[in-house]
């Protein structure tokens, strides 16, 4: 028996079984797909590739241009090649690439960004797709096995491809021989539609409330595609210095958290960004004191298959297996021992606000810039460049136990080594607000910011967090717009119009943030 007939135990698909350049045929320009995939992994890789080989091959870029809703980002050779060779109309919610965001930066690719469990429910309420009923055209997913019921079982992410094989009228199912069968590692609950939505009934991380396979119907499957491509994994730099100082003045806070009674011993389950911050906290928590941990986020990095083999990580629930190629090979290589810890879930149910704040989760994500009353902007560099997408950051944040924000304080300009801070008077985007944020931190220190006045949350923010070629700068800003504003009894939260968005008007200008004068 070929390991493609081993994962099929439906015996009837096997007649749907073709080589991906027969799947071209499926396919028609303005269509509306979905993919599985999350953080370039468990998405489809050789059935795209083949429809972008042949768009190239026959000159018809620009011609063929389709709208894609993918639960995250996906590897850099499916999607970022399709947006050179203009095949992307509409790409909601997240993408990383140079050339799809050069696209969407150009206005060439409409984007459109949401809260990740939004997204994943509002595609299974047809909001995206209402011109054609709420549907989609055509789902592509990689799978690693077809149960018997034609059940789906999915690879290394979820994401949102519970509500893409849901909704799609076709699918084409990618089935991955080449890395394990990943049956029982998932834990599946479907959409249901209001008012009979059921609450998710989960009070530990590592409850199940699901299924092993995506429920499918067999008839929508139009073709199966045998795939041995791995994936793309997300590589990993070491934590530098400065991520490291913020690491630990995390891992100080909690401790005083722990003495002050407001978190228990083995604190409460973690959320983590993606990026070096996000690793450095978790090496930290390596040689840590805390034992007994759990984590309740979107992605698993390499760092937490150092958590497990320190002993101090029990469980882990997420969407994604983020890791880089060589996480991968230690996951393939000691898989019962990590898997036994480990469940995947649905975006909608990973990022979800109900057991979110159930769990009481300690929510952790990186923004690009923070201003003085704790606003903060994840996607747009000044104010209009989209960078990649909001993500699951505002998903956590609004509901956590603890909100918490980290980044450096400064970052370097192309003529000036701390040209940029990250910390500004006035964010000039927003995704999330003064009311979702407790506490700040940046390599200068960590401002707490909870039962804090607007005032006073600025004050401790300048003090704690800038770094000190513009704290004086800041103070000033700060100063003044108190005294004018208070002055006319505006002054709950004291802003100059005239002046707060200098500072980034200076680096388009002069290529850097540090202003001559406020006047």
């Amino acid at each position: 028996m070929s390991a493609l007939e081993s994962r099929i135990r439906r015996k009837s698909l096997m007649s749907k079984v073709m080589n991906p350049e027969q799947t071209v045929q499926f396919f028609k320009d303005g269509m509306n797909l979905g993919w599985s995939g999350f953080t370039p992994v468990g998405y489809p890789k050789v059935v795209p590739v083949a429809l972008a080989d042949y768009v190239e091959a026959n000159n018809l870029q620009g011609k063929m241009r389709f709208n894609l809703f993918i639960g995250a980002s996906v590897g850099v050779e499916t999607e970022d090649r399709w947006a050179s060779l203009d095949m992307i109309d509409r790409r909601w919610p997240y993408q990383t690439g140079k050339n799809i965001q050069k696209g969407i930066n150009s206005g060439r690719i409409r984007m459109g960004d949401i809260h990740l469990s939004m997204f994943a429910q509002n595609l299974g309420y047809g909001f995206f797709t209402p011109e054609s009923g709420g549907g989609l055209d055509i789902g592509i997913i990689e799978a690693t096995g077809i149960d018997e019921n034609g059940g789906i079982i999915l690879a290394g992410s979820v994401g949102a491809a519970t509500e893409i094989i849901q909704k799609a009228d076709r699918l084409i199912i990618e089935l991955n021989t080449e890395m394990p069968a990943h049956e029982g590692l998932h834990d599946i609950v479907m959409l249901d539609l209001p008012p009979n939505r059921k609450p998710y009934l989960i009070s530990r991380v590592n409850d199940r409330i699901g299924t092993s396979a995506v429920p499918c119907d067999p008839e929508k499957i139009v073709a199966i595609v045998e795939s041995k491509m791995l994936d793309n994994g997300r590589p990993l730099s070491p934590p530098d210095q400065v991520s490291e100082q913020i690491a630990q003045h995390i891992l100080d806070f909690f401790q005083h958290e722990v003495k002050m009674g407001r978190l228990p011993k083995n604190l409460l389950p973690l959320q983590s960004g993606v990026g070096n911050i996000a690793n450095a906290v978790v090496g930290g928590l390596v040689k840590g004191p805390f034992e007994g941990l759990n984590v309740w986020t979107e992605v698993l990095q390499d760092t937490m298959l150092d958590f497990f083999d320190s002993g101090k990580l029990e469980f882990a629930s997420a969407t994604s297996l983020s890791l880089s190629t060589e996480g991968f090979k230690r996951l393939y290589s000691n898989w019962d021992g990590y898997t036994s810890k480990i469940v995947l879930r649905p975006q909608q149910l990973a990022n979800n606000p109900e057991p979110i704040r159930r769990l009481g989760v300690i929510a952790m994500n990186t923004p690009v810039e923070f201003d003085i009353y704790a606003h903060a902007n994840s996607t747009l560099v000044g104010g209009t460049r989209m960078i990649n997408g909001l993500g699951g950051s505002g998903d956590f944040l609004r509901n956590a136990y603890l909100s918490i924000m980290h980044t450096p304080s400064v970052r370097p300009s192309k003529t000036d080594p701390t040209g940029i801070t990250c910390v500004v008077p006035k964010a000039p985007h927003i995704d999330h607000t003064e009311h979702d944020l407790d506490v700040l931190v940046t390599e200068q220190g960590l401002a707490d910011l909870r039962g804090l006045c607007p005032r006073d949350r600025a004050q401790v923010i300048i003090d704690k967090c800038a770094h000190p070629d513009y704290q004086p700068l800041l103070q000033e800003y700060f100063d003044r717009a108190k005294e004018e504003c208070l002055s006319k009894g505006t002054g709950h939260e004291p802003q100059l119009f005239d002046r707060c968005f200098r500072m980034q008007q200076n680096l388009a200008d002069n290529g850097t943030m540090k202003i001559s004068s406020w006047d």
